[in-house]
């Protein structure tokens, strides 16, 4: 395979402060697997989400985090809330989709999985609803 030469180098045009991230790759553990997180800034988030087999993240939502994964290796079912009513999706190396804050979800590991997230800054964001390893949220009382 060649690589094609750049016509520009548009690192070089950037500002300084555009290219600092605000931590180096930090790896999270988490019961159903991992996180490593490899850019942070005041704008974005990039991870690694990393899903052992069987496990499974909560059935969540985000008030005001947006976030988009690609399924980098493995297998996943991915449920999501569509017009009132959820759908459960297999995806695999290469699928991607987009959540928008609001919409419940759920990702479990078919097999070891890994899937990147790119996602707006809020990273504690999450209202749980359900999940395997008693993290969830008990629904407010009025």
């Amino acid at each position: 395979m060649q690589r094609r030469p750049m016509q520009r180098d548009f690192h070089h045009e950037l500002p300084r402060q555009a290219a600092k991230m605000t931590e180096t790759p930090t790896r999270v553990d988490k019961p159903w697997g991992y996180e490593l997180r490899w850019a942070r800034t005041d704008r974005y988030v990039g991870k690694v989400i990393h899903v052992d087999a069987g496990h499974a993240l909560s059935l969540q939502y985000h008030n005001v985090k947006d976030e988009t994964l690609l399924v980098w290796s493995g297998r996943i079912l991915f449920e999501i809330e569509e017009e009132g009513r959820r759908v459960t999706r297999q995806m695999g190396q290469g699928d991607s989709v987009h959540i928008t804050p609001g919409t419940i979800h759920r990702m479990t590991a078919i097999e070891d999985s890994d899937i990147f997230e790119v996602s707006t800054p809020e990273l504690e964001d999450v209202v749980r609803l359900e999940d395997r390893y008693g993290r969830a949220q008990p629904p407010e009382r009025d």
